[in-house]
């Protein structure tokens, strides 16, 4: 039987690496049309050289999500080479963690430009697309970190928890033909520590991820589940981590 994925044009924020890439590369071995948004241009460049090398179809543009054109850019690009706009994927995100009293407030802003205005870019990019066309599907990435909340995250998780909320308002105003979901991972094998500007933080996080992380390519499974099911069955939220994350 054909894949439900196969023909799917799929927009991706924070595609050039971890969750991004994995999933990038899982659409579009089931024969999704997959486009590409980083801020890296030749992770980029390497990403879809692989995709396209695997026989897959493939479009990208460096986006970052703080600039709300080149969000609006990544979407256009979509229906410009393949017509139509299916799923978009907002998985962009940075995780500066840090004590409230180290008063990191440049690092507060980051998250709060990339983790929720980036997201609410992506809706303001794809949604009148999705009404247009009488059909789409929000996924946006969150956190575990929203749903146990721990010293040194109060800002992370509320940049996460803010998104929840979004999300859950979009669904509600969504109506019967779009879909909206919230991915929210635990800990993952990606290079997330590297946003942290704490190094003390960084290096704690980067111990516990080789203790107890799980692939990527776990979080891009529950993406393609949640893409695959019938239009009209909508899959909210999926909560994935490792076995061994308290």
């Amino acid at each position: 039987m054909e894949s439900s994925i196969a023909g799917k044009v799929v927009v991706i924020t924070g595609a050039s690496s971890g969750i991004g890439e994995a999933v990038a590369l899982l659409l579009a071995g089931r024969g999704a049309k997959v486009v590409l948004g980083a801020r890296g241009l030749e992770r980029l460049q390497a990403l879809a050289a692989r995709i396209k090398a695997a026989g897959g179809e493939v479009a990208y543009a460096p986006t970052d999500v703080k600039r709300r054109d080149e969000v609006a850019n990544l979407v256009g690009l979509a229906l410009e080479r393949f017509g139509k706009l299916d799923v978009l994927i907002n998985n962009a995100g940075i995780g500066p963690i840090s004590l409230l009293d180290e008063l990191r407030v440049e690092d507060w802003e980051e998250m709060i430009d990339v983790n929720i205005k980036g997201v609410l870019y992506g809706i303001a990019a794809a949604l009148p697309v999705f009404r247009r066309q009488g059909f789409g599907h929000f996924i946006n990435t969150v956190s575990t970190a929203g749903l146990k909340i721990v010293p040194m995250q109060a800002v992370y998780a509320g940049t996460k928890n803010a998104v929840r909320t979004i999300s859950e308002g979009l669904r509600q105003e969504a109506g019967d033909k779009l879909r909206v979901t919230i991915i929210s991972p635990g800990f993952v094998r990606t290079n997330f520590a590297d946003s942290m500007t704490n190094l003390a933080v960084q290096a704690q996080i980067r111990a516990t991820s080789e203790q107890l992380a799980i692939s990527p390519d776990a979080i891009a499974r529950a993406m393609v589940f949640a893409i695959e099911q019938p239009a009209d069955v909508d899959v909210g939220e999926i909560v994935i981590r490792p076995t061994a994350q308290g």
